[in-house]
Protein backbone atom coordinates (compact mmCIF):
# COMPACT_ATOMS: atom_id res chain seq x y z
CA UNK A 1 0.00 0.00 0.00
CA UNK A 2 1.30 3.20 -1.41
CA UNK A 3 -0.26 5.94 1.68
CA UNK A 4 -1.20 9.53 0.19
CA UNK A 5 0.86 10.91 3.13
CA UNK A 6 2.93 9.56 5.82
CA UNK A 7 4.22 11.70 8.76
CA UNK A 8 8.01 12.05 8.90
CA UNK A 9 9.80 10.76 12.45
CA UNK A 10 12.98 11.12 13.53
CA UNK A 11 15.95 9.09 15.08
CA UNK A 12 14.06 7.14 18.18
CA UNK A 13 17.27 7.91 19.72
CA UNK A 14 17.53 11.67 19.29
CA UNK A 15 13.91 12.35 20.46
CA UNK A 16 14.42 9.66 23.41
CA UNK A 17 17.04 12.10 24.36
CA UNK A 18 15.01 14.95 24.39
CA UNK A 19 12.15 13.07 26.81
CA UNK A 20 15.00 11.75 28.98
CA UNK A 21 16.11 15.55 29.48
CA UNK A 22 11.76 16.39 30.22
CA UNK A 23 11.81 14.32 32.73
CA UNK A 24 14.91 15.12 34.25
CA UNK A 25 13.98 18.43 33.98
CA UNK A 26 10.34 17.23 35.34
CA UNK A 27 8.99 20.52 33.00
CA UNK A 28 5.75 19.13 31.25
CA UNK A 29 4.25 23.03 29.59
CA UNK A 30 3.85 25.85 30.39
CA UNK A 31 6.14 27.67 28.47
CA UNK A 32 9.23 25.49 29.31
CA UNK A 33 12.52 25.30 27.62
CA UNK A 34 12.27 23.28 24.59
CA UNK A 35 9.48 25.80 23.61
CA UNK A 36 11.14 28.61 24.11
CA UNK A 37 14.50 26.83 22.32
CA UNK A 38 12.06 26.27 19.46
CA UNK A 39 10.63 29.67 18.63
CA UNK A 40 14.12 31.22 19.02
CA UNK A 41 15.41 28.06 16.72
CA UNK A 42 12.70 28.93 13.77
CA UNK A 43 12.55 32.45 14.01
CA UNK A 44 16.42 32.30 13.14
CA UNK A 45 15.59 29.64 10.22
CA UNK A 46 12.81 32.01 9.05
CA UNK A 47 14.51 35.67 9.90
CA UNK A 48 11.56 36.74 12.08
CA UNK A 49 11.71 38.86 15.00
CA UNK A 50 9.16 36.82 17.23
CA UNK A 51 7.26 32.70 16.26
CA UNK A 52 5.00 32.48 19.19
CA UNK A 53 4.07 28.42 19.16
CA UNK A 54 0.84 26.71 19.92
CA UNK A 55 -1.40 23.77 20.06
CA UNK A 56 -2.70 23.72 16.62
CA UNK A 57 -2.77 25.68 13.74
CA UNK A 58 -6.19 26.00 14.07
CA UNK A 59 -6.19 27.79 17.80
CA UNK A 60 -3.31 29.74 15.47
CA UNK A 61 -6.11 31.08 12.95
CA UNK A 62 -8.62 31.64 16.36
CA UNK A 63 -6.09 33.37 17.97
CA UNK A 64 -5.57 35.61 15.20
CA UNK A 65 -8.63 36.54 15.22
CA UNK A 66 -9.03 37.69 18.56
CA UNK A 67 -5.82 39.25 18.60
CA UNK A 68 -6.55 42.00 15.74
CA UNK A 69 -9.68 42.18 17.20
CA UNK A 70 -11.44 40.90 13.81
CA UNK A 71 -15.40 41.56 13.83
CA UNK A 72 -18.08 40.84 11.21
CA UNK A 73 -17.63 39.68 7.76
CA UNK A 74 -13.95 38.04 7.06
CA UNK A 75 -13.54 37.97 3.51
CA UNK A 76 -11.44 34.35 2.83
CA UNK A 77 -11.67 31.01 0.04
CA UNK A 78 -13.63 28.26 0.35
CA UNK A 79 -11.02 25.80 -1.50
CA UNK A 80 -8.89 25.34 1.66
CA UNK A 81 -8.99 22.87 4.84
CA UNK A 82 -12.34 23.16 6.89
CA UNK A 83 -10.26 24.67 9.92
CA UNK A 84 -10.00 28.26 7.74
CA UNK A 85 -13.84 28.70 7.95
CA UNK A 86 -15.09 27.05 11.07
CA UNK A 87 -12.45 29.25 13.29
CA UNK A 88 -14.66 32.27 11.47
CA UNK A 89 -17.98 30.89 12.72
CA UNK A 90 -16.12 29.43 16.01
CA UNK A 91 -15.16 33.55 16.52
CA UNK A 92 -18.17 34.74 16.13
CA UNK A 93 -17.54 36.22 12.59
CA UNK A 94 -19.52 35.60 8.96
CA UNK A 95 -17.02 33.90 6.28
CA UNK A 96 -17.48 35.83 3.27
CA UNK A 97 -16.65 33.59 0.18
CA UNK A 98 -14.28 34.93 -2.69
CA UNK A 99 -13.47 33.04 -5.98
CA UNK A 100 -10.01 31.08 -6.84
CA UNK A 101 -7.91 32.17 -9.92
CA UNK A 102 -8.37 29.09 -11.79
CA UNK A 103 -3.78 28.55 -12.44
CA UNK A 104 -3.02 29.33 -8.73
CA UNK A 105 -6.05 27.90 -7.16
CA UNK A 106 -5.78 30.85 -4.45
CA UNK A 107 -7.99 33.08 -3.66
CA UNK A 108 -8.71 35.95 -6.40
CA UNK A 109 -7.73 39.52 -5.70
CA UNK A 110 -9.25 40.67 -8.58
CA UNK A 111 -12.46 39.37 -6.90
CA UNK A 112 -11.67 40.49 -3.52
CA UNK A 113 -13.05 44.37 -4.02
CA UNK A 114 -16.08 43.67 -4.70
CA UNK A 115 -17.22 41.71 -2.05
CA UNK A 116 -16.09 44.50 0.50
CA UNK A 117 -19.22 45.73 2.76
CA UNK A 118 -19.16 48.11 5.47
CA UNK A 119 -19.43 44.75 7.68
CA UNK A 120 -15.61 43.66 6.51
CA UNK A 121 -13.31 44.19 8.92
CA UNK A 122 -10.42 41.31 7.72
CA UNK A 123 -9.31 39.11 4.53
CA UNK A 124 -8.46 35.53 5.43
CA UNK A 125 -6.24 34.03 2.87
CA UNK A 126 -5.14 30.79 2.40
CA UNK A 127 -1.37 29.98 0.49
CA UNK A 128 -2.91 26.75 -0.89
CA UNK A 129 -0.70 23.84 -1.22
CA UNK A 130 2.02 26.35 0.19
CA UNK A 131 1.66 28.19 -3.11
CA UNK A 132 1.65 31.72 -2.71
CA UNK A 133 -1.40 34.09 -2.19
CA UNK A 134 -0.89 37.21 -4.81
CA UNK A 135 0.38 39.31 -1.65
CA UNK A 136 1.23 42.48 -2.94
CA UNK A 137 -2.27 42.68 -4.56
CA UNK A 138 -3.96 41.28 -0.86
CA UNK A 139 -2.36 43.88 0.72
CA UNK A 140 -3.07 46.32 -1.35
CA UNK A 141 -6.29 46.27 -1.20
CA UNK A 142 -6.36 45.64 2.43
CA UNK A 143 -4.36 49.02 2.60
CA UNK A 144 -7.23 51.00 0.77
CA UNK A 145 -9.99 49.55 2.80
CA UNK A 146 -8.53 49.92 5.98
CA UNK A 147 -9.13 45.56 6.48
CA UNK A 148 -6.58 43.44 8.42
CA UNK A 149 -4.97 40.55 6.39
CA UNK A 150 -4.21 36.90 7.93
CA UNK A 151 -2.54 34.55 6.21
CA UNK A 152 -3.68 30.82 6.36
CA UNK A 153 0.17 29.01 5.92
CA UNK A 154 -0.54 25.91 7.15
CA UNK A 155 0.63 24.22 4.12
CA UNK A 156 3.76 26.38 3.70
CA UNK A 157 6.20 25.78 5.93
CA UNK A 158 9.86 26.55 3.67
CA UNK A 159 7.32 28.60 1.10
CA UNK A 160 9.05 31.99 -0.44
CA UNK A 161 7.67 35.07 -1.77
CA UNK A 162 9.52 37.70 -3.37
CA UNK A 163 12.70 36.12 -1.45
CA UNK A 164 11.17 36.27 2.10
CA UNK A 165 9.32 33.40 4.18
CA UNK A 166 5.70 34.24 3.40
CA UNK A 167 5.38 33.97 7.49
CA UNK A 168 6.68 37.42 6.81
CA UNK A 169 3.64 39.10 5.78
CA UNK A 170 0.04 40.32 6.65
CA UNK A 171 -1.19 41.72 10.11
CA UNK A 172 -0.64 38.04 11.44
CA UNK A 173 0.63 34.83 9.58
CA UNK A 174 -0.34 31.60 10.81
CA UNK A 175 1.12 27.88 10.10
CA UNK A 176 0.06 24.25 11.27
CA UNK A 177 2.88 21.49 12.26
CA UNK A 178 0.07 19.06 12.34
CA UNK A 179 1.65 15.34 11.82
CA UNK A 180 0.83 15.29 8.26
CA UNK A 181 3.19 18.43 7.24
CA UNK A 182 6.45 18.15 6.35
CA UNK A 183 7.82 19.86 9.31
CA UNK A 184 5.46 18.55 12.37
CA UNK A 185 5.31 18.99 16.28
CA UNK A 186 2.74 15.73 16.18
CA UNK A 187 0.02 18.54 16.79
CA UNK A 188 1.09 22.08 17.04
CA UNK A 189 0.84 25.64 14.95
CA UNK A 190 2.71 28.91 14.92
CA UNK A 191 1.82 32.98 14.77
CA UNK A 192 3.67 34.84 13.20
CA UNK A 193 3.64 39.15 13.28
CA UNK A 194 5.62 42.01 12.89
CA UNK A 195 3.52 44.22 15.30
CA UNK A 196 4.98 43.80 18.90
CA UNK A 197 1.42 44.77 20.11
CA UNK A 198 -0.30 42.03 18.28
CA UNK A 199 2.89 39.94 19.55
CA UNK A 200 2.03 40.49 23.24
CA UNK A 201 -1.94 40.25 22.43
CA UNK A 202 -1.11 36.59 21.17
CA UNK A 203 1.07 35.49 24.47
CA UNK A 204 -1.90 36.56 26.30
CA UNK A 205 -4.62 35.24 24.88
CA UNK A 206 -2.65 31.65 24.19
CA UNK A 207 -2.30 31.39 27.72
CA UNK A 208 -5.89 32.43 29.78
CA UNK A 209 -5.02 35.86 29.57
CA UNK A 210 -1.53 35.31 32.33
CA UNK A 211 -0.23 39.02 32.85
CA UNK A 212 1.95 37.24 35.64
CA UNK A 213 0.91 34.41 38.28
CA UNK A 214 -2.06 36.49 39.84
CA UNK A 215 -3.00 39.35 37.33
CA UNK A 216 -5.38 38.78 33.77
CA UNK A 217 -5.59 40.82 30.71
CA UNK A 218 -8.86 40.36 28.70
CA UNK A 219 -10.12 36.28 28.24
CA UNK A 220 -7.71 33.64 27.15
CA UNK A 221 -7.57 30.52 26.53
CA UNK A 222 -5.52 27.15 26.88
CA UNK A 223 -3.74 26.97 23.52
CA UNK A 224 -0.34 26.82 24.66
CA UNK A 225 2.39 23.93 23.18
CA UNK A 226 3.44 21.00 25.70
CA UNK A 227 7.40 20.25 25.88
CA UNK A 228 6.76 16.97 24.50
CA UNK A 229 5.39 17.99 21.21
CA UNK A 230 7.97 20.92 21.35
CA UNK A 231 10.86 18.36 21.48
CA UNK A 232 9.60 16.78 18.67
CA UNK A 233 9.98 20.12 16.69
CA UNK A 234 13.20 20.37 17.83
CA UNK A 235 14.60 16.97 16.23
CA UNK A 236 12.64 17.67 13.39
CA UNK A 237 14.01 20.57 12.65
CA UNK A 238 17.28 19.03 12.34
CA UNK A 239 15.94 17.56 9.17
CA UNK A 240 14.05 20.30 7.90
CA UNK A 241 16.09 21.34 4.84
CA UNK A 242 16.76 17.49 3.69
CA UNK A 243 13.22 17.22 3.86
CA UNK A 244 12.90 20.29 1.67
CA UNK A 245 15.18 18.70 -0.85
CA UNK A 246 13.61 15.55 -0.84
CA UNK A 247 10.15 17.28 -1.65
CA UNK A 248 11.50 19.24 -4.37
CA UNK A 249 12.96 15.99 -5.81
CA UNK A 250 10.02 14.31 -6.24
CA UNK A 251 8.09 16.92 -7.27
CA UNK A 252 10.49 17.25 -10.32
CA UNK A 253 10.32 13.48 -10.54
CA UNK A 254 6.88 13.64 -10.94
CA UNK A 255 6.91 16.11 -13.28
CA UNK A 256 8.61 14.30 -15.96
CA UNK A 257 6.92 11.03 -15.70
CA UNK A 258 3.50 12.60 -16.21
CA UNK A 259 4.70 15.14 -19.00
CA UNK A 260 3.02 12.72 -21.80
CA UNK A 261 -0.44 12.58 -20.07
CA UNK A 262 -3.51 15.23 -19.96
CA UNK A 263 -3.59 16.55 -17.00
CA UNK A 264 -3.23 19.69 -15.73
CA UNK A 265 -0.29 20.98 -12.65
CA UNK A 266 -0.85 24.19 -10.34
CA UNK A 267 1.03 27.18 -11.79
CA UNK A 268 3.23 29.49 -9.11
CA UNK A 269 3.66 33.31 -9.86
CA UNK A 270 7.09 34.33 -10.89
CA UNK A 271 7.97 35.86 -7.45
CA UNK A 272 6.84 32.95 -5.28
CA UNK A 273 8.71 29.76 -4.57
CA UNK A 274 6.60 26.68 -2.79
CA UNK A 275 7.68 23.81 -0.88
CA UNK A 276 6.60 21.38 -2.74
CA UNK A 277 4.66 20.09 0.27
CA UNK A 278 1.88 18.13 -2.30
CA UNK A 279 1.74 17.12 -5.59
CA UNK A 280 -2.25 18.20 -6.93
CA UNK A 281 -3.01 17.17 -10.51
CA UNK A 282 -5.97 18.63 -12.41
CA UNK A 283 -8.50 16.30 -14.70
CA UNK A 284 -10.17 16.96 -17.66
CA UNK A 285 -13.19 16.26 -15.98
CA UNK A 286 -14.67 14.55 -12.71
CA UNK A 287 -15.57 11.34 -14.30
CA UNK A 288 -11.50 10.69 -15.20
CA UNK A 289 -11.00 11.58 -11.69
CA UNK A 290 -13.13 9.23 -10.34
CA UNK A 291 -12.39 6.50 -12.54
CA UNK A 292 -8.74 6.97 -11.47
CA UNK A 293 -9.00 7.56 -7.92
CA UNK A 294 -11.22 3.89 -8.03
CA UNK A 295 -8.00 2.34 -10.37
CA UNK A 296 -5.29 3.63 -7.88
CA UNK A 297 -7.25 2.72 -4.70
CA UNK A 298 -7.77 -0.74 -6.43
CA UNK A 299 -4.05 -1.10 -7.14
CA UNK A 300 -3.16 -0.05 -3.49
CA UNK A 301 -2.55 3.72 -4.17
CA UNK A 302 -4.06 6.24 -1.88
CA UNK A 303 -4.92 10.09 -3.51
CA UNK A 304 -7.07 12.65 -1.53
CA UNK A 305 -9.32 15.18 -3.01
CA UNK A 306 -8.01 18.33 -1.76
CA UNK A 307 -10.81 19.81 -1.26
CA UNK A 308 -13.67 18.05 -1.68
CA UNK A 309 -16.70 19.30 -1.20
CA UNK A 310 -15.95 22.80 -0.76
CA UNK A 311 -16.62 24.99 2.13
CA UNK A 312 -19.26 27.50 0.58
CA UNK A 313 -21.51 24.62 1.35
CA UNK A 314 -20.90 23.34 4.58
CA UNK A 315 -23.94 23.63 6.20
CA UNK A 316 -23.40 26.42 8.93
CA UNK A 317 -22.28 29.16 6.20
CA UNK A 318 -24.53 30.85 3.90
CA UNK A 319 -23.67 28.96 0.45
CA UNK A 320 -22.35 30.70 -2.20
CA UNK A 321 -21.89 29.71 -6.09
CA UNK A 322 -18.48 30.22 -7.12
CA UNK A 323 -17.85 28.38 -10.54
CA UNK A 324 -13.82 28.56 -10.27
CA UNK A 325 -13.90 26.68 -7.10
CA UNK A 326 -17.13 24.23 -8.20
CA UNK A 327 -15.05 23.34 -11.26
CA UNK A 328 -11.70 23.02 -9.58
CA UNK A 329 -12.71 21.12 -6.34
CA UNK A 330 -14.67 18.01 -8.74
CA UNK A 331 -10.86 17.39 -11.04
CA UNK A 332 -7.94 18.10 -8.13
CA UNK A 333 -6.79 15.11 -6.58
CA UNK A 334 -3.35 14.78 -4.48
CA UNK A 335 -0.84 12.33 -5.58
CA UNK A 336 1.62 10.41 -2.41
CA UNK A 337 4.23 12.74 -1.83
CA UNK A 338 5.96 12.33 1.34
CA UNK A 339 9.92 12.00 2.90
CA UNK A 340 9.86 7.58 2.36
CA UNK A 341 8.46 7.88 -0.99
CA UNK A 342 10.69 5.80 -3.64
CA UNK A 343 10.98 6.77 -7.07
CA UNK A 344 9.94 3.32 -7.84
CA UNK A 345 6.67 3.75 -5.87
CA UNK A 346 6.29 7.29 -7.93
CA UNK A 347 7.12 4.83 -10.90
CA UNK A 348 4.05 3.00 -9.89
CA UNK A 349 1.55 5.71 -9.21
CA UNK A 350 2.37 6.81 -12.67
CA UNK A 351 1.99 3.46 -14.19
CA UNK A 352 -1.50 3.28 -12.89
CA UNK A 353 -2.80 6.30 -13.57
CA UNK A 354 -1.94 5.99 -17.52
CA UNK A 355 -3.44 2.69 -16.99
CA UNK A 356 -6.73 4.56 -15.57
CA UNK A 357 -7.11 6.85 -18.15
CA UNK A 358 -5.86 4.38 -20.84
Amino acid sequence: MIPVNKPFLPPLDEYQQMLTAIWEKNILTNNGPNVKSLEASLADYFDLRRVHLVSSGTMAIQIALKALQVRGEVLTTPFSYVATTSSIVWENCVPKFVDIEPLTLNIDPSKIEEAITEDTSAILATHCFGNSCDIYSINAIAKRNNLKVIYDAAHSFGSHYDGSSVFKFGDVSITSFHSTKLFHTVEGGALFTSDPKVGERIDFLRNFGHDGPECFDGVGINGKMSEIHAAMGLVNLRYVNDILQSRREQFDFYKELLSSLEISLVESSEISIGNHSYFPILFKSEDELLKALKFLANNGISTRRYFYPPLNHLNYVKSTSLPVVEDISRRILCLPMYFQLTREEQKRVVIALEEALK
